[in-house]
């Protein structure tokens, strides 16, 4: 199946159990691709994650009824896959601005939030700098943390800045950036912010090690100010590129940012000419 044929397949399948005990994962071996590359894709394309789609699908319709119907509260919040009206309450509020009982008692305005129709515009041409490289194992120094899929995006930057506040870019300074799910699950996974490892080092208390593997890697160039040059490309790999790969599919549950040093810049990271990678393991179909 192609990638933009599956997102579209696990829109349908998420709108037909929408009141099902439906996951990501679920979502994603609908579409036969693996949940840890599903979910990074759907978000790249689609701007929310599996969970976030569904709860917010999940809560519109439940305003609907709610404006709707004479249904009970308690019997919309267990339709819409909550178990108590506490936690369906502050959920509904959250997103609608309203709870569930002033949509009963009074003309209040709430929220819609229409199932995605994925869009494909064909653009002729675009550029994308990136190598096919076979690369040897090789083994990094990490501070390490793990991260759930739902809250990574805002979690991880400050664990950056967390890293040198306490000031442990004395010993790792931020060469790489990289994602571990060896499992290619659905929940969580190990995010390194790591250097290449000298084995004559001491391992300093509170780090780690750990080999990445040897794989063959798609690495694409991102040349430009962070975080705006690696989030395009992100972008552009799962909406231009990935939907035009005919050779190659995704091997293993790793993803490398590598980040070229800042002094060499007059402008550090912010500047226009500042280079970065995204490293992709794939193999031939």
């Amino acid at each position: 199946m192609e990638w933009t044929d599956a997102i579209q397949s696990a829109i349908s399948f998420i709108e037909q159990h929408i009141t099902d005990d439906i996951t990501a994962e679920d979502v994603a071996n609908h579409v036969h691709i693996s949940s840890f590359y599903f979910q990074k894709g759907f978000s790249m394309l689609c701007g929310y994650s599996v969970t976030e789609y569904i709860r917010n699908r999940r809560l519109a319709l439940a305003g609907g009824a709610l404006a709707a119907t004479d249904m009970k509260i308690i019997d919309i919040a267990m339709k819409y896959g909550y178990d108590s009206p506490d936690s369906f309450t502050k959920a509904f509020t959250r997103f609608h601005g309203v709870s569930p009982a002033m949509v009963r008692k009074n003309d209040v305005t709430i929220k819609t939030f229409a199932p995605l129709k994925l869009e494909i515009l064909l653009k002729g041409g675009y550029l994308m700098n990136y190598k096919i490289i076979d690369k040897e194992s090789f083994t990094v120094l990490g501070a390490s943390k793990k991260f759930e899929y739902e809250n990574c995006k805002q979690e991880i930057p400050l664990f950056w800045q967390e890293h040198y506040a306490k000031g442990h870019g004395k010993y790792v300074g931020g060469m790489f950036g990289i994602n571990i799910d060896e499992q290619m699950g659905n929940d969580s996974f190990e995010y390194l912010i790591a250097d290449l490892y000298n084995p004559n080092t001491e391992i300093p208390e509170g780090f780690v090690t750990r080999t990445i593997p040897a794989f063959t890697w798609a690495v694409f160039s991102c040349d430009g100010p962070l975080p705006t040059a690696l989030q395009d490309v992100n972008t552009k790999i799962f909406s231009e590129w990935l939907p035009a790969l005919k050779e190659y599919e995704f091997a293993a549950g790793y993803c490398v940012e590598m980040y070229d040093a800042a002094d060499k810049y007059p402008r550090g990271v912010q500047d226009e000419k500042y280079h970065s990678e995204i490293w992709i393991p794939i193999r031939k179909k």
